[in-house]
Formats: structure tokens, C-alpha cells, sequence
């Protein structure tokens, strides 16, 4: 029976060294040459996805930007965007408090100018956080990063939005402190939804644009019913997908709720859990 395999990328099939295993490369090429369909589904710009993935021999079709962007084939099968008064309702909350933020595009990735300066208040405010760095993440935190073909830098929002035929999936926002105030302040505009990938950030999409939408996209243009796709994921962001999936799969390194609502439980992802969970869920009962 062919089945459509979605895995997450960070806490999943990621290790904490931010590498693909050569177990988890080999459980995935042992799927796909058994006729099933291994997609990645993450939080990541589809650009940054492929960028890591080509690291690696996998080819696999994505839904990036946590399902806003879904593609196979080469081909863009679906794309959900931020409304965007809503795009402008977002900014100017996170202008007004100060908050560091990058916006996915279907025209790469935009980082704000005020980056590093707003990363540096932060890590100012919040020295506990700061201490617990090492010199490297502490770099990769506050270096405004630099302009690349998918990497573009902007100084106010109208810049964005005056781009032609410009769509924002996603907001990403470090929220090293005041998480809990700035959701609530967000909550009050219609139409948006807000996950997280991990404790220090909040990302920002339409209502509609979710992992289970991902999902769902990649099922119905390979003909596999819903029934028989199967969800890897580790955090918040992977819940919608880990809920309309036929089986749902925690990592062992997964948040303790969603571990909760999962089918069952892998191992974590320095263990090769993604590798486990096809052996044990895909390929032994092919």
C-alpha cells in the first residue's frame, strides 16, 4: 500500500548538530524504492529546505514555510498567504514593541534592517539567555544577515508590500522574553493563526495555512488517500498535520502535549528517530 510520509525538519529529522543522519538518509531511500512518498514539511522557507536536503542524495518533494508553500515536481501545487492588511496589522505590532522579525515570501526571505540592534536589545534584557550561549549561537543570533538571492533586506514594511505580485506566508519572531503578551496582543486580528516551533519563537501565518494543509496537498496530487499518510514531527507547528495524518509520530524529543496527541512515540532525533519510526511503521508492514 502506497504512502505518503511527511516529516518535519528541526527536532526531526534534523539532529542537534543540525545534520541528516545516514540512517535516517538510508530508512528514507529505503520508503521511497519500496513506492512510498517522502515529503518534508517544515517551518523553513522552501529555498532553505532544498538547501539542506542537497546536502544530502534524498529527493523529495516540500511544503515549506509550515504548508504555506507546497511543491513537487517543480511545480507550486499551493500557496496560502497573509492578508495584507493583516501582513501590516503584524509589523506594526512588532514595530511598536520592538521585536526583531523575518517575513517568508514568495519572493525569499525578508529581514528586517533593525535585526542585529533589536537581537541585541533582547539578549540585553534577558542576560540569563545570553550566558547560556556559546559564541557561535550568539553570533548566528544577533549577525544581521547578509543579502543573498533569497536572503533580502528591508527598512519598513510598505517596502514589502509595494514589491510586484509579492505573497508573505510567514512571519518568524524570536521572543526571547514577553511571548505570552505579545500572542494575546496578535490574537486580536482576524484571520491570522499562531504556532511555534520551539520556546523562543512565535511564527505567524493565514488561519489556513498550516502543516495539515501541506499534508493534505502532497496526499491528494500523488492519490493517496489521507488515511495512508503518515506524520514525523517533534513540535506546536507539526500538530495540524500530526492530526489529519493516518498515523501520527512523535519524536522521543518532542514536546510532552505532543507526545499526548500522537499515535505513538519514536525515538528522539539524535537516536535516528525518523529512521525507526519507517522501519517500524512503514516498511515492516508494507
Amino acid at each position: 500500500m502506497k504512502k505518503l510520509i511527511a516529516i518535519d525538519l528541526d527536532g526531526t529529522l534534523l539532529s542537534s548538530n543540525i545534520e541528516i543522519s545516514e540512517e535516517n538518509v538510508q530508512a528514507i531511500q529505503k520508503a521511497q524504492e519500496a513506492g512510498h512518498v517522502v515529503m518534508i514539511c517544515s517551518g523553513r522557507a522552501p529555498e532553505d529546505i532544498k538547501t539542506v536536503i542537497a546536502q544530502t542524495p534524498l529527493k523529495c518533494p516540500v511544503a515549506g514555510s509550515n504548508g504555506t508553500m507546497v511543491l513537487a515536481d517543480n511545480k507550486l501545487l499551493s500557496q496560502i498567504s497573509i492578508d495584507k492588511n493583516n501582513v501590516k496589522s503584524v509589523a506594526n505590532i512588532l514595530n511598536q514593541k520592538k521585536y526583531p522579525f523575518k517575513i517568508y515570501s514568495s519572493q525569499g526571505i525578508l529581514v528586517a534592517s533593525t535585526w542585529t540592534e533589536r537581537m541585541l536589545a533582547f539578549l540585553e534584557q534577558n542576560p540569563e539567555v545570553s550566558k547560556g550561549l556559546t559564541p557561535k549561537e550568539y553570533k548566528f543570533m544577533t549577525e544581521q544577515p547578509k543579502e543573498t538571492d533569497s536572503i533580502k533586506i528591508f527598512d519598513h514594511i510598505d517596502d514589502v508590500l509595494n514589491k510586484e505580485n509579492i505573497a508573505i506566508q510567514k512571519f518568524f519572531i524570536p521572543t526571547i522574553s514577553g511571548k505570552t503578551e505579545l500572542i494575546s496582543t496578535l490574537k486580536e486580528i482576524d484571520g491570522i493563526s499562531i504556532t511555534t516551533s520551539g520556546p523562543f519563537n512565535i511564527e505567524i501565518m493565514d488561519t489556513n495555512g498550516h502543516k495539515g494543509n501541506g499534508i493534505k496537498v502532497m496526499a491528494e496530487y500523488y492519490n493517496i488517500p489521507i488515511e495512508n499518510t503518515v506524520a514525523i514531527g517533534d513540535n506546536f507547528n507539526d500538530v495540524p498535520m500530526l492530526e489529519v495524518a493516518g498515523l501520527s509520530v512523535a519524536m522521543g524529543n518532542a514536546d510532552p502535549s505532543v507526545k499526548d496527541i500522537a499515535d505513538v512515540v519514536t525515538l528522539t532525533n539524535n537516536e535516528h528517530g525518523v529512521a525507526h519510526a519507517i522501519e517500524k511503521y512503514v516498511l515492516t508492514n508494507n
